[in-house]
């Protein structure tokens, strides 16, 4: 995000504000290091279930923070809420990332694998993320409309890593005449004619109970409930996502 950190040569006391960054340390090896996580960190379960919970992505619990005295915390830009990481960025060193793009995501785990010195499972992890990715190039495209809410309905749009794995899977949005998460409605969707309707598992949690409404609204379109994780996790949850997008185009 163009600014500078200044961190221990070795950070030990690690706090992580976004799950899919959460899974990454660990996937790159740390454990004891990190200290502190969000409820929302799930993954891996074993490890996370044991380290202290500081509140969600966007409202943090300062006290639990500062008791867990940090040397290093890391955030992302879209995830966290500005006024909070400016809080904490004033007593601790705070690193950002900001992804839109595959290669952002990538850039990403490079960056985390020199702050927390795996930079050999950090280059490796790129390694076989890029030959899956590139070994998987799907010569289908389907018209697709991406739905993360509800109430009101909201869809990923250009200038968003959803909307970049969407590409990678294969699907042209339907979206993109608009940008980030706008609000839609079923009568605008209609109007797209998207022969896809991903909606996904978070972060609203849609279930097989909403495909009617949108199968009623759209019949001629394939209506799915689709793993969120697989296209807005950016870090090495990303290993899965190649199998998944394949698994989903076997479809058509």
């Amino acid at each position: 995000m163009g600014g500078q950190v200044h961190v221990p040569t070795y950070p030990k006391r690690i706090i992580s504000l976004v799950p899919s960054q959460t899974e990454l340390l660990f996937d790159l090896g740390l454990d004891e290091e990190v200290v502190g996580v969000t409820k929302f960190c799930i993954h891996p379960k074993e490890k996370v279930k044991e380290k202290v919970k500081i509140g969600g992505t966007k409202q943090f619990h300062f006290d639990k923070i500062a008791a867990l005295n940090p040397d290093l915390i890391i955030g992302n830009k879209e995830e966290n809420e500005q006024a909070q990481i400016e809080q904490l960025a004033a007593q601790y060193p705070v690193w950002m990332s900001d992804i839109v793009t595959l290669n952002d995501a990538l850039q990403m785990i490079q960056m985390v694998g020199q702050l927390i010195q795996k930079e050999t499972e950090a280059t490796n992890l790129i390694h076989r993320l890029q030959e899956n990715f590139q070994k998987n190039i799907y010569t289908k495209t389907k018209r697709a409309a991406y739905f993360i809410w509800k109430k009101p309905y909201m869809v990923a749009a250009k200038n968003t890593f959803i909307d970049e794995m969407m590409r990678v899977a294969g699907f042209t949005n339907v979206y993109q005449e608009k940008s980030r998460y706008p609000t839609t409605n079923l009568e605008e969707l209609r109007t797209l004619q998207a022969e896809v309707i991903l909606l996904s598992s978070e972060p609203y949690p849609f279930k097989n109970k909403h495909l009617e409404e949108f199968q009623t609204a759209c019949p001629d379109a394939k209506v799915m409930i689709v793993d969120g994780e697989m296209f807005s996790w950016y870090g090495s949850r990303l290993l899965k996502s190649v199998e998944y997008f394949s698994e989903i185009m076997n479809e058509f």
